[in-house]
C-alpha cells in the first residue's frame, strides 16, 4: 500500500480551530512491539516529544485490541490530555504538533462541515509507522532524521534494524525459490456469482472515505521479474523493490517521462552502477540513462512512429488526477490549444506532465535536437522541478519573438529562476508575470514612450499631447525660406571680415 504524506493542516484561523470544536479519532491498525521501536527510534527525534505524545493520545482512544472510530467529543479533552493552556498560544502547539506528524506520514486530518448547523467537525485518522525498511527506502525521511540525530547515531541505528543472516549461509550458493502457490495448495469451488456479497463489499467501499486512488501502474513489479535475468548481479536488489512502494512510483514516473516499458527499465536496472551496496536505487544515474536511452530511441524513424502510436492511443486510457489550483495562479491556454483542451485542463498539464511529454505538444511532429538538448540540460543539471521547466516551456513559445528562442536565451531564463529559488508552479507563474511585465515597460520604452508622472501613476503617453512633468519642447528654427545669392561685394565683406578676427585672435 503506498503511503500518501499530505500536506500541513490548512488553518487559516485560529478561530476554526479550538477548545469548542468536536473531534473524532480513527484506526485501522494496531501497534506492535516493531511498530513501537520503530516511533521511539526513527519517528520522535523528527516530530519531537509534544507531537509523540500527540500520537500516543490520539491512538489510546480507541481500545488497544480493536480499531474503528470514536464518538465526537470536544477538543478540550486533547488540550488537558496535553497539558496546554485553553488559549491562543495552545491552539498552535496542537496545531504545530498535527502538522508535523501529517508532514512525516503518521497523521491524516479531515474537515467535515455541517451546512445545517454551520458545524466543523475534525477526523484524526492514524497512520501506521514505516518499517525500517521502507523508512530508509525514503529519502526525505532519512536525511531528517539525519539532521536531527548525526550520521553516525543514523548509521548505527540502521544497522541494528537489519537482520544479519546466518554465517553459515555464506558457503551455500544458488538461492531458488521453494514457495508454493496459492493455487497449488487451494481450490475454490465455481459457483455463481454471490449478488448479495459482492453488494456488501461495495456498499463497505462506499462508506469510508479513505485516500484517493492511484492511476494504474505502468510497470509492475511482477512484469520485471518475469523479464529480468535470474543471474543477473541485480536479480535480488529488484525482487526487493516491491517492499519498497515508493520505489516502484518513482519508476513509474520514470517510465512515463521517458516513454519506457518494462523491457527497457529491466534493461537499465541490470546495468552496473544503478544500485548502491544496501540496495538502494541511485536515481540521478538511472535517469541519465534512461534519458539517454529515450534520445536514442528518437533516432530512429521506427521508434518514432511508435512512440506516436502509443501517444495517442493513451490519451484516452491515462487517468487524470485532478490538480487543485488557485485562480490566481492559472495560465492563459496558447492559441495552438484553445480547441483542445480549457484553462483548468492546460494548467494541470503543466502541473503534472513531464517536460517531455510538455515539449512535445509544441511540435506537430519530432522536437528539434538541438532544442531538445536545452531542456535536457535544465533538467539534469540545474534540477529543476517538472512544474518549473513546463511553465519555463510556456513562458518562451509565448513570447511571440522567434528570433529570440536560442539556447542561451532559455538557458539565461533557467539560470534566473535557479538564482532567484523557483521550485514550484506557483512562484514559476508570478515570475512569469513579472517578467512579461519588465518586456512590457522595455518594448514601451524602445517605442519612444516614457511613464507619466503625476495623478496618472502607471500610464504611459506618447509623442502627442502635453505631459505632465516632462521639460517643455524647444523650438527649433528651420530653413523654410527662399535661397539668396551672395553677391560679390557682400563676399568680399565676409571675406575681410573674417581676417579681421583672424588678425585678432
Amino acid at each position: 500500500m503506498k503511503r500518501v504524506v499530505v500536506p500541513a493542516m490548512r488553518v487559516s484561523n485560529l478561530m476554526e480551530f479550538t477548545e469548542n470544536h468536536r473531534y473524532f479519532t480513527s484506526r485501522d491498525f494496531a501497534l506492535s512491539g516493531m511498530d513501537r521501536k520503530v516511533f521511539v527510534s526513527l519517528y520522535q527525534p523528527m516530530v519531537g516529544a509534544i507531537s509523540a505524545a500527540f500520537y500516543h493520545l490520539l491512538y489510546h482512544q480507541v481500545s488497544e485490541d480493536g480499531i474503528g472510530a470514536t464518538s465526537p467529543e470536544p477538543q478540550r479533552k486533547l488540550f488537558l490530555g496535553l497539558g496546554l493552556e485553553l488559549n491562543a498560544a495552545g491552539r498552535h502547539t496542537v496545531i504545530d504538533a498535527a502538522s508535523r506528524l501529517e508532514a512525516v506520514g503518521l497523521l491524516q486530518v479531515y474537515r467535515h462541515h455541517n451546512p445545517v448547523t454551520e458545524e466543523s467537525l475534525y477526523e484524526y485518522l492514524l497512520l501506521r509507522p514505516l518499517d525500517p525498511a521502507e523508512f530508509f527506502s525514503n529519502y526525505h525521511l532519512t536525511l531528517l532524521l539525519r539532521d536531527k540525530i548525526g550520521h553516525s547515531a543514523l548509521l548505527e541505528i540502521r544497522e541494528g534494524f537489519t537482520p544479519e543472516p546466518p554465517a553459515e549461509l555464506v558457503r551455500f550458493v544458488n538461492r531458488e525459490e521453494a514457495t508454493a502457490h496459492f493455487s497449488d495448495i487451494f481450490r475454490i469451488s465455481p459457483g455463481i456469482a454471490d449478488s448479495d456479497l459482492e453488494s456488501g463489499w461495495t456498499e463497505s467501499a462506499v462508506s469510508k472515505e479513505r485516500a484517493p486512488v492511484q492511476p494504474q501502474e505502468r510497470i509492475r513489479h511482477s512484469d520485471m521479474l518475469l523479464r529480468f535475468p535470474r543471474g543477473s548481479v541485480n536479480r535480488g536488489f529488484v525482487e526487493r523493490l516491491n517492499r519498497s512502494p515508493e520505489a516502484m512510483a518513482q519508476l513509474n514516473y520514470l517510465a512515463y517521462k521517458f516513454d519506457l516499458e518494462a523491457p527497457e527499465i529491466c534493461r537499465l536496472l541490470d546495468e552496473d552502477g544503478i544500485f548502491r551496496e544496501d540496495g538502494t536505487l541511485l536515481w540521478d544515474e538511472l535517469q541519465q540513462r534512461a534519458n539517454l536511452m529515450y534520445r536514442q530511441d528518437r533516432k530512429r524513424a521506427e521508434e518514432r512512429d511508435r512512440f506516436l502510436a502509443r501517444t495517442e492511443g493513451r490519451a484516452a486510457s491515462e487517468p487524470t488526477e485532478a490538480v487543485a489550483l488557485p485562480t490566481a495562479h492559472l495560465l492563459d491556454i496558447p492559441e495552438r490549444f484553445r480547441e483542445n483542451v480549457t484553462v483548468v485542463q492546460y494548467n494541470e498539464m503543466l502541473c503534472r506532465e513531464p517536460y517531455t511529454r510538455m515539449l512535445s505538444r509544441y511540435f506537430p511532429g519530432e522536437v528539434p535536437e538541438n532544442f531538445g538538448r536545452v531542456f535536457e540540460r535544465i533538467d539534469l543539471s540545474y534540477k529543476l522541478p517538472e512544474p518549473v521547466i513546463n511553465v519555463l516551456i510556456h513562458y518562451v513559445f509565448s513570447l511571440g519573438r522567434a528570433q529570440r528562442l536560442t539556447r542561451s536565451f532559455v538557458d539565461a531564463i533557467a539560470s534566473n529562476m535557479l538564482a532567484k529559488g523557483i521550485d514550484s508552479f506557483e512562484k514559476a507563474v508570478l515570475y512569469t508575470r513579472e517578467q512579461e511585465k519588465l518586456n512590457a515597460e522595455l518594448d514601451r520604452k524602445r517605442r519612444g514612450e516614457e511613464p507619466v508622472r503625476g495623478n496618472g501613476a502607471g500610464t504611459y503617453a506618447g509623442g502627442k499631447g502635453k505631459t505632465a512633468g516632462r521639460k517643455p519642447a524647444m523650438s527649433v528654427v528651420k530653413d523654410t525660406g527662399p535661397t539668396e545669392e551672395v553677391t560679390p561685394e557682400d563676399l568680399e565683406r565676409m571675406l575681410a571680415r573674417a581676417r579681421e578676427l583672424k588678425g585678432k585672435s
